[in-house]
């Protein structure tokens, strides 16, 4: 089970970074169209970024649920974490829908709103790792 655990945290590792920097890219592009630079890049790299995290999130939910069925679904904490988990997935699937609105072009917020959206991610993060390790419940 150590190699399973290994594979999860190592995809889970990866699915977020491309979760940290995704809002990034929507920073930098709404930043460029405020001052009229050319964005095609970034919003390439936000379609790429956003379906390589996607992959790496399938692989981090398998893991993790070949983790779940070799240990079983007992105590609090992973209930909690779990909770957390569909919380961040409906975060991806946020920055999914504004990489869609900047390949159309109409990405409406603004690079304050994406530098905020950014470090929210971390209101699920820390609680998820608090409870992974500590297991306070």
């Amino acid at each position: 089970m150590l190699w399973i655990k290994t594979a999860h945290v190592l995809f889970v590792m990866a699915w977020m970074a491309g979760i940290f920097y995704l809002p990034r890219i929507f920073v930098h592009y709404a930043e460029g169209q405020a001052a009229g630079e050319d964005t095609r890049r970034l919003v390439t790299m936000a379609h790429k970024l956003a379906r390589f995290s996607a992959v790496m999130a399938f692989a981090a939910l398998g893991f993790g649920t070949w983790l779940w069925l070799g240990y079983g679904f007992e105590g609090l904490w992973l209930h909690l974490k779990l909770g957390l988990v569909v919380l961040l997935i409906g975060y991806h699937l946020q920055c999914f829908r504004y990489a869609a609105q900047m390949r159309e072009g109409r990405l409406i917020r603004g690079s304050l709103f994406f530098r905020i959206f950014n470090e929210s991610t971390l209101l699920l993060l820390v609680p998820i790792l608090i409870l992974v390790i500590v297991k306070p419940v």
